[in-house]
């Protein structure tokens, strides 16, 4: 069996196992980390040497951590990693590069087309007619979308919203409210087989999924980190949140992930506080100087025109795993309308959570 993993901000940690008789044999760990003593490496494959299968990966990373000899440093490497990488070969768990990825990026949509669109393509890849997707949006209106659970009048203020003409959807994924207005965003979507992710926790598909775009920040010299749950930081503010959606498969095999991260390019702080309730919550002196300092945009920290900043992003998706253009099909698109109109446009839907 081989795993692979690479740790968040750090390196590729790469396992090679047998199972016999319900434990692990002829274990290897291996990578482009850095190590010492030498010896270290010796200790790691003897830890995880006959432990049992069903081991769970906080147990894999307290046995890896246990046997380290004193005065072990480790770079770009961690018990954990060595943990998750074990966990996905005994789940033979996808890589990326096992994939031929899509791109989907069209032109402005509705917010409610926008959460179908997720729903629908999902559903696609779950089902096997569709291949692993990104999807970068392009927003029609201004709007806030909320999270699958959260309560409709405690994140929004309705008279602020009218005031502004800025509707309110709810998407499928758990999470936070985001405010979004077209030019002011970037919001993409991955939409990937449940297989990607075998191996990891809920909290650690999150930092794996979000690896590929820290490094495309990275090249534009934007020094930015996974921050648990499900944000991205730099040291002068956060500057996305994600959000996540399981689907199970047709008959309940094999299903998919919806991973989505909303991104500020730019933002109107003033506008935000007066839609947001819960962004008033948030900050500590409850002001507009305080939100722009929680949530510093992209536009500061490239110095670079939104559509270029989109545009380097995919460039660096694929040029680590490959992407080939595509587009919705007519009748996902014929699909997603539908239930944008009778769902996510919906007040029933809207006001689930009231």
């Amino acid at each position: 069996m081989h795993g692979e993993y690479k740790v968040p901000g750090g390196k590729l940690v790469v396992v090679d196992l047998d199972v016999e008789d319900g434990r692990l044999r002829n274990v290897r760990v291996a990578g482009d980390f850095f190590l010492e003593p030498d010896e270290a490496i010796l200790a790691i494959d003897a830890a995880l040497e006959g432990a049992p299968g069903d081991t769970d990966a906080v147990g894999l990373a307290a046995r890896v951590e246990a046997a380290l000899p004193a005065g072990t440093v480790m770079y770009g490497l961690t018990a954990e990693g060595v943990a998750i990488a074990v966990r996905r070969a005994l789940a033979h768990a996808a890589d990326w590069t096992d994939y031929d990825w899509q791109l989907v990026h069209e032109g402005p949509q509705q917010p409610a087309l926008h959460m179908a669109l997720d729903q629908v393509i999902t559903e696609e890849v779950a089902a096997g007619r569709r291949p692993p997707t990104l999807r970068v949006w392009e927003w029609g209106a201004p709007s806030v979308i909320i999270g699958s659970f959260q309560s409709l009048r405690n994140e929004v203020d309705p008279e602020g919203a009218a005031r502004h003409g800025i509707d309110v959807v709810r998407r499928i994924s758990g999470g936070g409210a985001m405010f979004v207005e077209p030019g002011n965003t970037i919001t993409y979507s991955l939409s990937v087989p449940d297989a990607l992710v075998q191996g990891l926790s809920f909290q650690d598909s999150y930092a794996y999924l979000d690896d590929w775009v820290l490094g495309a920040l990275g090249d534009m010299g934007v020094k930015a980190w996974y921050q648990p749950l499900n944000d991205i930081a730099t040291d002068a503010g956060k500057i996305a949140g994600a959000a996540q959606k399981r689907m199970v498969g047709p008959g309940g095999g094999p299903g998919a992930v919806l991973h989505h991260v909303t991104m500020a390019y730019d933002i109107d702080a003033d506008k935000m506080l007066d839609v947001l309730r819960i962004g008033r919550e948030k900050l500590s002196d409850k002001g507009t100087k305080s939100a722009k300092k929680r949530v510093d945009p992209l536009r500061r920290q490239t110095g670079l025109p939104r559509e270029a900043v989109i545009e380097r992003m995919v460039d660096s998706f694929r040029g680590r795993y490959g992407l080939t253009a595509g587009k919705v099909t007519e009748g996902e698109l014929a699909r997603a309308q539908e239930l944008a109109r009778t769902k996510f446009s919906s007040p029933e839907w809207t006001a689930r959570v009231p």
